[in-house]
């Protein structure tokens, strides 16, 4: 079997711009999400649809595909991912006569994946019963106990117990956080709903010292520290 793994990335990022070819230990952050998927035994085509010519030359530097840009409208900050999806299945299955089945997205902020990670995300939409499988971890915060919202008059409670009577983080229901590792889907559903869980979801349960995802420099700056610290850069 050889499956297409796609990666989206935008040229435009406001929290750290171009982090999508910063290099992070001595590699283009989208060469590790192309390198991870290349890794996992079952993928044997990367694409990657994004709108900037650089991103794209770097992408194909690290031994991807970028068979099209992205238009500008699915590009821009208000765009929505869920959009970008859809028009990179439309392209492949004209490209190629068919879908990429199942849609496999592997984006690039995620760097401390590893491809077991991949492979176990494909390996639980395999058994069926799910139309998306996303990848989580347990949560530092939970809704609960310890995260809060600002009321109208200046005070704090908890999101889903303003009560206040859960009074023990052991005591509140567990939670886990959606990370970006991967993104394993029947292809129909993202051609015909809208939003990840729209439909049955099921979820792979990742170490959280992998979890960290992209979106500033401080979460850089951790990404980089905790890969040189696996590559023996420290």
């Amino acid at each position: 079997m050889s499956l297409t793994a796609l990666i989206f990335a935008r040229g435009g990022s406001k929290g750290l711009p171009g982090k999508n070819i910063k290099p992070l230990a001595g590699k283009p952050l989208i060469g590790w999400a192309i390198q991870q998927a290349l890794a996992v035994p079952d993928i044997g085509r990367v694409v990657v649809s994004t709108d900037a010519p650089e991103i794209a030359d770097v992408a194909r530097d690290h031994g991807a595909e970028v068979p099209f840009l992205r238009p500008d409208e699915l590009a821009g900050d208000t765009a929505s991912e869920w959009d970008a999806w859809r028009h990179a299945l439309r392209f492949l299955e004209q490209q190629d006569g068919k879908l990429p089945d199942p849609f496999i997205s592997v984006p690039a902020t995620s760097p401390l994946r590893q491809p077991d990670d991949i492979s176990a995300c494909l390996d639980l939409y395999a058994e069926g019963q799910s139309d998306m499988v996303v990848a989580v971890t347990d949560a530092h915060r939970n809704p609960w106990f310890n995260m809060v919202r600002t009321r109208e008059d200046g005070t704090v409670v908890p999101v889903n117990n303003p009560e206040g009577n859960v009074v023990r983080r052991q005591d509140a229901p567990t939670v886990q956080d959606m990370t970006t590792f991967a993104y394993v889907a029947d292809p129909k559903h993202i051609l015909t709903k809208r939003g990840v869980f729209t439909g049955r979801v099921r979820a792979v349960t990742v170490p959280v010292e992998r979890s960290i995802d992209i979106d500033t420099q401080f979460d850089f700056e951790i990404a980089e520290f905790l890969m040189k610290k696996r590559l023996g850069l420290l």
